[in-house]
């Protein structure tokens, strides 16, 4: 497995409990929250993809 892609999960992991812990401060909805993963989701294989160019 690719030492870059072990390192994007961990951001990942890191990512979603940084914004669950903002969601409950600011009160957001599942639907907000869903959305922020998917976008940070995409931006994430979009960094990584860039890395084999």
């Amino acid at each position: 497995m690719d030492s870059g892609l072990i390192l994007l999960v961990f951001l990942a992991f890191l990512f979603a409990w940084g914004l669950n812990r903002v969601r409950r401060a600011m009160r957001l909805g599942t639907v907000a929250y869903a959305g922020i993963m998917i976008v940070f989701i995409l931006v994430m294989l979009a960094l990584w993809g860039q890395t084999f160019r």
